[in-house]
């Protein structure tokens, strides 16, 4: 049997968006359990989540003590329900928190497909889903607890609803109504999650159409009564209770605070000028990058094909905003890639051109060649002896990714190409995020503070006094780790911490000053354990000093203790903790 028969097979029905899922779900699953919580974002946001189910209070969004008004509650409820139903927020799990990421990567990859087989065929549909689910952005963002994934996913879901009813009615057919209902889910919880970015890309793609169309009867077919009172009775509930809770503050902050800096210049120093997107779109489509050229070609070629229209405006409108704007990200243009999927399979219907063959397979290779690089750089700056081995394997799985992909499209063997690259890449990035990245000890210094802690019986999560008093290192995975109440504080404030009886960890450039300031309370250093690594966020080596709880005498007036815990005060390693449902530590 042919590749070209086994995909007919694969595709009918929802074979071929179920096939999609599975390939989105295998390419990001060895992430979700293996990689440790990442800075920033993640952990801002798993962090948050775990307040929200610490305190009961599901509307207002805090990060420790301060109000975080960005993004809608859209990915904290999703985390609250995985976290609940699989794990717990004390447990500081990161995975259960990754859960709804992970599942929105495999809607998106499920609907592309769905969405583009009513248009291209299921083949076709079969190989766009496929495609996405595999993307290294793609299968990335699949393990990082944010809103990214899950914004695609339903943002592609209710793309795919408009494809079917866009062709239902090319085809003279009734619109099912569970096509509807997929559209106004998809966009609601597109809007719950990320406020107007879903939203946009909708909008924007049906405007395109509608111009290039210059008419769109099949709008009628949307269902608008019934959809926009369902897509209501899912937002605004919130959007109310939050106005309520916060007096507006969310909305004022929300806009002017996070998404005004961001289309008035690059926020956060991440800057970049118009074309980036276009130039990194290589690499952010690999392994699937020997087929970019013939896809791009395939959206000029067959524009007055009615599905390759439709991508080019779901793509192009989109890719051109995001470019557009001044602060950019990698994972901004993750909306589109759908689209730039659908274009690259539906290139695969026929022969590929020549030069697009040529360029495809250098632009394989070369990201192969990219990616392998960037795996012995990692090793270089932050591996041991020890990792050398995985680091062989992950290089040489990218390497081969690339250069096999290359070398069978020039071949003229472009679907077997495909199939081999993408079979490739996804055990390369598996063995990247598996087991390469989590054994880069350097770059791990929010867990390696944990284990520490732990080591030195001074974490308050296994019983010992706290919270943990933190200066010259706020990383938020060292919070989501160590717990809420986590204080971050000056070397005044470290000093007075350890004179409380509690732990105390300081980075190195904050040390001398925490010696003077602990010396003023006539106390002496007991340093437990030293964790020295790399804060990748900011580019910082850094050098974190534990430091014990000094013994407290019974007069001592900060100490703020009752007569009968004396006993206890007199040696902070055998003191029992209060219990965790208390709320309350010792002072």
């Amino acid at each position: 049997m042919t590749l070209e028969s086994r995909l007919d097979d694969w595709s009918r029905g929802w074979r071929g968006p179920l096939f999609a899922a599975l390939v989105a779900l295998i390419a990001g699953l060895p992430g979700l359990f293996a990689m440790p919580p990442l800075d920033r974002d993640e952990s801002r946001f798993a962090q948050a989540t775990a307040q929200m189910l610490e305190t009961d209070d599901m509307v207002v969004i805090k990060f420790q003590d301060q109000p975080r008004f960005k993004k809608p509650v859209g990915i904290h409820w999703l985390q609250a329900a995985s976290v609940t139903a699989f794990s717990a927020a004390e447990d500081r799990g990161i995975w259960a928190y990754r859960i709804p990421s992970l599942l929105g990567a495999m809607l998106a990859a499920a609907a592309c497909a769905w969405g583009a087989a009513a248009l291209l065929g299921p083949r076709t549909g079969l190989l766009a889903g496929g495609v996405l689910g595999a993307t290294i952005l793609l299968s990335t963002e699949a393990f990082i607890a944010k809103t990214d994934a899950a914004l695609c996913g339903f943002t592609t879901l209710a793309m795919a609803a408009v494809a079917r009813i866009y062709a239902a009615h090319l085809a003279g057919e009734t619109v099912n109504r569970w096509t509807k209902l997929a559209f106004w889910i998809g966009l609601a919880m597109g809007v719950l999650i990320k406020g107007p970015v879903g939203l946009m890309v909708i909008v924007l793609s049906i405007a395109a159409l509608w111009i290039w169309d210059r008419k769109a009867p099949w709008l009628k077919d949307l269902g608008w009564g019934w959809g926009l009172t369902l897509a209501a009775a899912i937002v605004l509930p919130w959007a109310m209770m939050i106005t309520v809770a916060t007096d507006g503050a969310f909305w004022s902050t929300a806009v002017g605070g996070d998404l005004a800096p961001k289309l008035a210049g690059g926020q956060e120093s991440h800057g970049a000028p118009f074309g980036v997107y276009a130039l990194a779109a290589f690499l952010l489509v690999f392994p699937a990058s020997l087929l970019l050229p013939s896809g791009l070609v395939q959206g000029w070629t067959g524009r007055r094909e009615p599905g390759i229209r439709f991508a080019l405006c779901w793509l192009i409108p989109t890719w051109l905003v995001f470019e557009i704007l001044p602060t950019k990200l990698v994972h901004y243009t993750l909306p589109a890639v759908p689209a730039l999927a659908i274009l690259m399979a539906a290139a695969l219907r026929a022969p590929l051109g020549k030069i697009p063959r040529i360029i495809g397979a250098v632009l394989s290779a070369l990201a192969g060649v990219l990616f392998a690089v960037l795996v012995a750089y990692l090793y270089k700056d932050h591996g041991d002896p020890t990792d050398l081995p995985v680091t062989i394997l992950t290089a040489l799985l990218f390497l081969a990714a690339g250069v096999v992909g290359a070398v069978l499209v020039m071949r003229k063997t472009a679907a077997t190409a495909l199939v081999a690259a993408g079979a490739l890449g996804v055990l390369a990035h598996a063995a990247l995020v598996g087991l390469f990245v989590p054994r880069l000890e350097p770059l791990l210094l929010s867990p390696r503070l944990e284990k520490a802690l732990e080591q030195a019986d001074l974490a308050p999560r296994g019983g010992a006094p706290g919270p943990v008093a933190v200066t010259g290192y706020a990383e938020p995975s060292m919070i989501f780790l160590l717990g809420t109440t986590t204080e971050l504080t000056d070397p005044a404030g470290a000093a007075k911490a350890v004179a409380q009886g509690r732990p105390a960890v300081v980075e190195g450039r904050q040390d001398k000053a925490f010696q003077a300031a602990l010396a003023a309370l006539g106390q002496t250093a007991r340093p437990a354990g030293v964790v020295d690594g790399f804060d990748y966020s900011d580019g910082d080596k850094e050098r974190l000093t534990l430091y014990r709880g000094a013994p407290i005498r019974p007069d001592d007036e900060d100490a703020d203790r009752a007569p009968d815990d004396e006993q206890e005060t007199a040696a902070p390693e055998q003191s029992k903790p209060e219990p965790k449902s208390s709320g309350k530590h010792r002072r």
